[in-house]
């Protein structure tokens, strides 16, 4: 019994034969690191808020009026039990909301001691850009909304990176009273 094999050989031989039967793994490819979040317009603009910025979006819910307030201020409306302000996020950059009702959404900002709603002209869902498509160089803007925006991705149109957790630490958007 000089050619039986140890269990040691045998096993060696499996693997080996399983080997050469094996199908390749499939190449990897290089993954695309991308950017995502809530897409928004205002008038013709494109908008993109961060992800984390951003609590849920609306439709435009009803409100009541508030008295002694600046023009921008909607109203304040129950959602869920807690009072919500609604904000003409178009108003307050000096702008006029979309006519079109059907279309506007609000999106909502919990930030520190700031609950708000802002109404924009029509939102666009999740939005992802790859990373290499970010710029810090932005378009011309109105001085009343560059203090909100940190930079722009590019597709076929420009989407300026806009925070609403700057809007809401801004002592103007702080400041409803007349």
């Amino acid at each position: 019994m000089a050619d039986a094999q140890t269990p040691f050989q045998l096993l060696f031989e499996i693997d080996q034969r399983c080997r050469l039967m094996a199908a390749g793994l499939p190449s990897q490819q290089a993954a695309i690191q991308t950017w995502s979040g809530i897409g928004f317009r205002m008038g013709e603009q494109l908008f993109v808020a961060p992800m984390g910025e951003i609590g849920e979006v609306l439709h435009e819910p009803r409100f009541t009026l508030l008295p002694g307030v600046k023009s921008w201020v909607k109203g304040v409306a129950n959602v869920r039990g807690r009072l919500l302000p609604v904000m003409d996020l178009c108003g307050f950059f000096g702008h006029d909301l979309s006519p079109l009702r059907k279309q506007r959404r609000v999106l909502v900002v919990d930030h520190q001691e700031v609950f708000a709603g802002l109404t924009v002209d029509e939102v666009f869902g999740m939005q992802h850009f790859p990373v290499d498509n970010f710029s810090e160089q932005l378009p011309p803007l109105d001085a009343s909304i560059q203090p909100f925006i940190y930079g722009v991705f590019q597709r076929e149109q420009s989407w300026l990176v806009f925070s609403p957790h700057a809007l809401a630490q801004h002592a103007g958007f702080l400041d409803v009273a007349i």
